[in-house]
């Protein structure tokens, strides 16, 4: 009884900074339906990755936020709806509503029928930016969850790495914790320059980072 009461409790205070977080009012009132799309906002400002005209894969792209910013920013006029200059090819295991201009495919990105659909959206051309919000089921034991983060990380930048054009960008989400620092050597390998970013749509609270690779080094 006495556990159901305190999960009751934490539950009440998640909402309650939920209802009053700004970046949460900020999305309603912009059009988004989550708040991540201000941590890809916030680091494509400081990394100036979106331009119209791209090829963009959003990897982990439900509810939708990262691509709806991404559809903004390829629209000749910012519009959520309308004119969309580039390509946008999102993926995710669970369903997302439609958004206008953006090519979805359902299926997990682990398995190679999946991966196959995603390259046949591609469809030979050279990819300018990756960029991925994937995240596995938590299990709570840190050696399990840490494998499974870095399972989906390592997919990734394998993907990147055959797709990106030379000077192309990865951005990735991840966790501080057991295997941080191997993912950060991952990094370094592949691309030229590497940087870890804390955004402030990112709750302090939460151990997630992100990384992001700018230009192959073996391209």
């Amino acid at each position: 009884m006495k556990v159901q009461t305190r999960s009751k409790k934490v539950n009440k205070a998640w909402l309650n900074e939920h209802i009053h977080d700004p970046y949460v009012k900020l999305a309603g009132k912009e059009g988004y339906r989550a708040r991540a799309a201000y941590k890809l906002k916030e680091i494509d400002e400081q990394f100036h990755l979106i331009r119209p005209g791209q090829v963009v894969v959003d990897l982990g792209c439900t509810p939708g936020a990262w691509s709806q910013y991404l559809r903004r920013r390829m629209s000749p006029s910012g519009a959520a709806v309308g004119e969309l200059n580039g390509t946008i090819i999102g993926l995710d295991l669970l369903a997302m509503e439609p958004i206008e201009g953006v090519q979805y495919i359902q299926g997990d990105f682990r398995e190679e029928s999946v991966l196959a659909q995603l390259q046949q959206a591609v469809g030979g051309r050279p990819v300018d930016v990756v960029v991925s919000d994937m995240a596995p089921n938590l299990s709570g034991i840190d050696s399990t969850d840490a494998a499974r983060i870095s399972h989906l990380i390592e997919l990734a930048v394998d993907f990147a790495v055959h797709h990106l054009k030379p000077d192309g960008a990865l951005v990735v989400k991840l966790f501080h914790g057991s295997g941080y620092t191997q993912l950060v050597q991952l990094f370094r390998d592949t691309f030229k320059v590497v940087k870890p970013v804390k955004p402030k749509a990112s709750r302090d609270k939460s151990s997630e980072t992100f990384l992001v690779g700018i230009g192959l080094k073996r391209p």
